[in-house]
């Protein structure tokens, strides 16, 4: 299991190392280490609680470790450049309503620093994406939720970015849509896109090339889905995700690396 973080010239994109982040009495995050390798999709599972939206919240630079360090593209926090190169879709929507979907993705790619051409052509690509051509013209309030999510995730690849944050992203579309993101997510990674993204479904996370699984804060294992298969003696995801969560943490080493 290598989760250790590293620097130079090959650092992976994300790297954390006995990261600590508490609200009060609440430590919402306990002596996580972890690093995400280049153009892979690495899934957060864990329950309601467990400390993923905390974590993803660190790693856009939207709030700061209680101690330890978290280092994205290279840097311990995002600057103004490594914050184009990040793409966030957010578990709650950030869309304006009374916009239609090309307005909101127009807003968006121009927050960006996309314009003119480049801008029209993104806006009309993000869209066959999602499948959402016809409904270009529409108010988002007058979408499905479905729908709707469909949008969030076309403004958060609207500037094609390197580093790309999905919490929760398939909550409310179908099962067929789901498959395609899915399949989209894939054909990201082989372009060089590192994706993080948090979810509730398991057979997504079987999709993953590798996980963290977290429980009240507590990193309990960083493998890929095989290999935690392969370490609980459980073929079924769900109970694997069982083994690691009801066994005993073990002690963090020397350094924070887990």
């Amino acid at each position: 299991m290598d989760a250790t973080p590293s620097t130079g010239p090959t650092a992976p994109p994300i790297a954390l190392d006995s990261v600590v982040k508490t609200f009060g009495e609440v430590r919402a995050l306990d002596s996580v280490s972890f690093a995400v390798h280049s153009g892979e999709t690495f899934g957060l599972i864990g329950p309601n609680g467990s400390g993923k939206t905390t974590l993803i919240r660190l790693l856009l630079g939207l709030g700061r470790p209680t101690s330890g360090s978290v280092r994205v593209l290279g840097r311990a926090m995002p600057n103004r450049a490594v914050a184009a190169q990040i793409g966030y879709m957010t578990q709650s929507s950030a869309l304006y309503g009374e916009l239609s979907v090309r307005e909101n993705l127009a807003f968006f790619g121009t927050l960006y620093g996309l314009s003119g051409k480049r801008l029209r052509e993104r806006i009309a690509q993000t869209l066959r994406l999602v499948e959402l051509s016809e409904r270009a013209g529409s108010a988002v309030a007058t979408l499905s939720g479905g729908m709707r999510q469909r949008v969030s995730l076309a403004a958060a690849l609207i500037h094609q970015p390197r580093l790309l944050f999905l919490d929760e992203p398939t909550v409310g579309i179908d099962p067929e849509l789901r498959l395609a993101f899915w399949d989209y997510f894939a054909r990201l990674n082989t372009e060089g896109v590192t994706i993080v993204v948090s979810t509730h479904h398991l057979d997504e996370a079987a999709r993953c090339h590798r996980l963290a699984l977290l429980r009240f804060g507590r990193l309990l294992a960083v493998d890929s889905p095989a290999g935690l298969r392969r370490e609980s003696g459980e073929d079924d995801f769900d109970r694997a995700f069982l083994y690691f969560a009801q066994r005993p943490p073990a002690p963090t080493p020397a350094g924070g690396a887990v």
